[in-house]
Parts: structure tokens; C-alpha cells; sequence
């Protein structure tokens, strides 16, 4: 590589400045790039222009890469116009510093290489800012949160800079979000059912929500009985069974279908989730297994359900009386370690805040614990489906149908969440009214029993995506098991 002009890049930088960068390394990639636009394309996904140390080097960066992504040539003689009347870059030579990078052009087939270099460096001063913050903070005296909530704090930041590379990725222009938006909607279009989101495994309720999409609140919410939990581990479950990765072109495993779950189980243990899958899969009812009243054909049934379900990236946690920081940690833990695409939390109030807000009031609480799934839903770029529980006015009804108003505890569920969903069965009510056998009352109510027995409602009450309405669905008591219903009219009194 030919010997570049120097320019006074240090001038305000004294000899004990250690902050770790390569103003060789940024020069000869700038020039590369401008001698052949091509070689953009290879670092693009390595280095981005707020990984550039010196200022000048940032706008030289961000400028290249906008005319290249809008298909201009960016070369010496383009940016000249752009940067002739750029006071800094007159400090350290003016335009024709862009014609010296130019003629110092290192080959092409080196540029991958700076530009991790570049990274790696811009990495270690995020390292170096972040353990000065936790230092500061851990040493501050007024700092309200204690040692726990700290290192929490400290791992969530340091998972970012490890995930993205950057704290913060603040601004992004709008041509970009509409490229995603763009590229969300095709990669719906090619995919099969037309699915801008991950499926559920159940058609009906794909068809309704668009499947599960990244970075949203899903609340499920209902009243005990109503099989909550049962509908969260049928989706957990048909989510792991679907998933595939291919490599991408760095050979990194990347997920076309289904995903890798995370299944925190404040209520129930993970034996007692175990039995219900075994149940959902085997088609033996889950209390013959818990007692093993079983004949040897069920037997057989349980263990080849056993062997398929133990092969999916179905992970439990039944850890009680979590944190909203702590299942954060974990999640991301689990993200890191073998990958996340769906996270579900059974269920919400029995989670509690962390700090303050836990000493504030529950509704308070509530509140830092929606906030807290909400936010790591975006951080992680996942769905987190989260589990409610509805308060008694429900019971006080005569059309027990959940609404909005009835989430317990706090409105902030109801403004948090992306999606709001209530699983209702009108069959448990019904089988609860019945009348002295051979009445005519009782007659009447075999025969509304017989119009219920086995359906499901899935009430979508809020979804910023798309329409509200009702879902049917089927219902197996036994197995605990939600499927799409088989008649042709389970579309009927949809709203739209």
C-alpha cells in the first residue's frame, strides 16, 4: 500500500490517550471502497459508519454508503462536491485528502479484513465506556438500585453490545425502516399461508393475527379453567416442533421456520408440563399417566412421543417468583447460548418488579413488569407471549365473555401489549348449571352442552396489526389440546 499523507488526526490527542482505534485501517478501507464501489458490498455487514473512530472518517463512511445503497457511483470526484465546503475536512487537508485515500487503496480482497478490525476496535471503546459506567455507578452512593439490580443493568447493556455491537443504535432513516418493512412483507408473500409472522401451528388463528410477529406483547389472558396454559404450550410446542435453520452466506445458522422457545413456568412445574405434552402428543389423558393406568399399546405411544418431544428446542424454566430483571437475564442467557425466537411467560402476576416499583404498589408493579416484557420483546427482536389472569367481574356477568376492562391489576397490560387475546369455553359454565336429571330444564341442557362441548373461543380484544375478532377453536379436555376445527362454519360471527 502506497505511504498515505498524515494528516493532524491527533493534534488534541496526548500520548496517554490509549483508546483503542487504527486510523491505518479506517484509511485503507475508505479507500478501497472508493477505488472499487463493489467492495462495499462485502463489508456492509461487518462495519457500519458509527464504528469509525476519527469524526471526519464517519461522515466520509455514512456518505459513500448512501449513494452506493441508492445506486450512484461514490468515487473521489462525487464526494468532492459533497465535502468542498466541509470546514473539517479542510482542517486535515481539504478534498484532496479523498484523492490521497484513493491512491493508497489497499487490494480489495484485504478489505474484510480492516473492516473487522475496525469492529473489533470500536467494540473494546464500547467495553471501555460500559466498565467506566458500571464502575461509576457501582461506587455512586445516591444510586437506588442495589448490587442485583446493577449487575442485571450491566448485563443487559453488555448482551446489546454483544448482540448489535452498540449500545444504542439510535436513529435509523426512514428509506431504511421502509426496507424492512418491504422485506417483512415479502418474505410473507413467499412464505407458505402467507405469514408475515411466526405460526402457531393453529390455521385459524394465524389467519386471524398473521401469525406471531418479532418484538410484540402478546397477552393471553382468562379466567382459571379456561385453558391458558394449555393453548400457550400447544403454540410453544407446535412453534419448537416447526423449526429449521439454514446457513446464511457467513455459514451462520439462521431460523426460516418455527423457533427455538424459552417456556418460563412461574405456576406449574416442568415435570407437570412434560405430562401435558406427553398427553398432547401420545393421545393418552394426562391423568392416566400421572397415575400410570396405561395398557402396553399407550405405553408404547408415551415413549415415541417422548423421543420426538425431547429432540425440540423447547427450554423450561419453572424457576417460582422470578424477577422482571431476572427472567430478562435468563432470556437473554438462553438467546446467547443456543438462540431465542419465542419466549412465554405463564403468567404475569405471578411475576414481581424489580427495585423500587416492588415496594411501590402492585399496580405500580404491574406496571414495570409490562414495561419490562414489552421492552425485551423489542431488545431481543422476539415474540413474548405472556399469560393473565382476568379479575371475578367476569363471573359477574351473564355473558361471561372476557373484555379489555377486565385485566387484573393494572391498565397497563392493556396499553402495553401489542396483541390481547382471551380464551373462552362456554362449556365450563354451561356444565356447571345443570338441572335435576329427567326435568325438562334438564333436557335443555343436554342439548346446549352438545352445542358447546369441545369449542374454544379465542377473543382477539386489541391487535395493532390487524382486525379484532373471534376465533374458534377445539378443544380436548383430556389432552389438554387446542386444535383448528374441523367444520366449515368455524368462521362464523368473525368481526371485522
Amino acid at each position: 500500500m502506497a505511504d498515505i499523507l498524515e494528516p493532524d488526526f491527533d493534534k488534541d490527542i496526548t500520548p496517554e490517550d490509549l483508546t483503542p482505534h487504527s486510523m491505518e485501517a479506517e484509511q485503507a478501507l475508505l479507500g478501497a471502497i472508493l477505488y472499487d464501489n463493489e467492495v462495499y458490498h462485502r463489508v456492509s455487514g461487518i462495519v457500519e459508519a458509527q464504528h469509525f473512530y476519527n469524526p471526519v472518517h464517519v461522515r466520509i463512511f455514512d456518505s459513500i454508503s448512501n449513494l452506493i445503497e441508492h445506486g450512484k457511483l461514490a468515487d473521489a470526484i462525487v464526494l468532492k462536491n459533497r465535502f468542498s465546503q466541509d470546514d473539517t475536512l479542510v482542517d486535515i487537508g481539504g478534498v484532496e485528502y479523498l484523492a490521497l485515500l484513493l491512491d493508497a487503496a489497499p487490494a480489495g480482497a484485504a478489505a474484510p479484513e480492516y473492516a473487522k478490525l475496525i469492529f473489533d476496535l470500536a467494540l473494546r471503546r464500547e467495553l471501555i465506556r460500559l466498565g467506566g459506567d458500571i464502575k461509576a455507578r457501582a461506587e455512586d452512593p445516591e444510586v437506588e438500585e442495589d448490587g442485583r439490580a446493577q449487575i442485571t443493568q450491566a448485563e443487559m447493556e453488555l448482551y446489546k453490545l454483544a448482540e448489535t455491537g452498540s449500545v444504542q443504535s439510535g436513529f435509523i432513516t426512514f428509506s431504511k425502516a421502509i426496507m424492512q418493512s418491504i422485506d417483512m412483507a415479502t418474505a410473507a408473500f413467499e412464505r407458505d399461508g402467507g405469514l408475515s409472522g411466526m405460526s402457531t401451528g393453529l390455521v385459524d388463528l394465524d389467519r386471524q393475527l398473521g401469525g406471531l410477529h418479532k418484538s410484540d406483547l402478546i397477552i393471553l389472558a382468562g379466567r382459571p379453567s379456561m385453558g391458558k396454559t394449555a393453548l400457550a404450550t400447544n403454540i410453544a410446542f407446535n412453534v419448537a416442533k416447526a423449526h429449521k435453520t439454514e446457513k446464511d452466506e457467513n455459514g451462520i445458522d439462521r431460523t426460516v421456520a418455527g423457533g427455538v422457545v424459552g417456556f418460563f413456568s412461574l405456576e406449574m412445574s416442568s415435570e407437570q408440563l412434560a405430562t401435558r405434552l406427553l398427553a398432547e402428543q401420545s393421545g393418552v389423558p394426562s391423568n392416566k399417566i400421572r397415575r400410570g393406568d396405561i395398557t402396553p399399546t399407550q405405553y408404547d405411544d408415551i415413549r415415541e412421543a417422548a423421543e420426538m418431544i425431547e429432540k425440540i428446542p423447547l427450554h423450561i424454566d419453572d424457576t417460582g417468583g422470578l424477577t422482571i430483571g431476572a427472567l430478562s437475564a435468563r432470556a437473554r442467557r438462553l438467546k446467547r447460548m443456543v438462540g431465542l425466537d419465542l419466549i412465554v411467560v405463564d403468567y404475569l402476576q405471578l411475576l414481581s418488579g424489580s427495585g423500587r416499583a416492588s415496594s411501590d404498589g402492585r399496580v405500580q408493579e404491574v406496571t414495570q413488569i409490562t414495561m419490562g416484557l414489552k421492552a425485551l420483546a423489542k431488545e431481543l427482536d422476539v415474540p413474548v407471549l405472556a399469560l393473565a389472569q382476568l379479575s371475578r367481574q367476569v363471573e359477574q356477568r351473564d355473558d361471561k365473555r372476557p373484555q379489555l376492562a377486565d385485566l387484573r391489576e393494572s391498565g397497563s397490560i392493556e396499553q402495553d401489549a401489542d396483541v390481547v387475546m382471551f380464551v373462552f369455553r362456554e362449556e365450563y359454565y354451561v356444565a356447571r348449571t345443570e338441572p335435576r336429571e329427567g326435568t325438562e330444564e334438564h333436557l335443555k341442557w343436554k342439548d346446549e352442552m352438545e352445542a358447546v362441548y369441545g369449542k374454544a373461543e379465542v377473543i382477539v380484544g386489541k391487535q395493532r396489526h390487524g382486525p379484532i375478532g373471534t376465533v374458534k377453536l377445539a378443544f380436548e379436555a383430556e389432552l389438554t389440546k387446542f386444535s383448528t376445527l374441523a367444520f366449515d362454519d368455524r368462521y362464523e360471527g368473525l368481526q371485522r
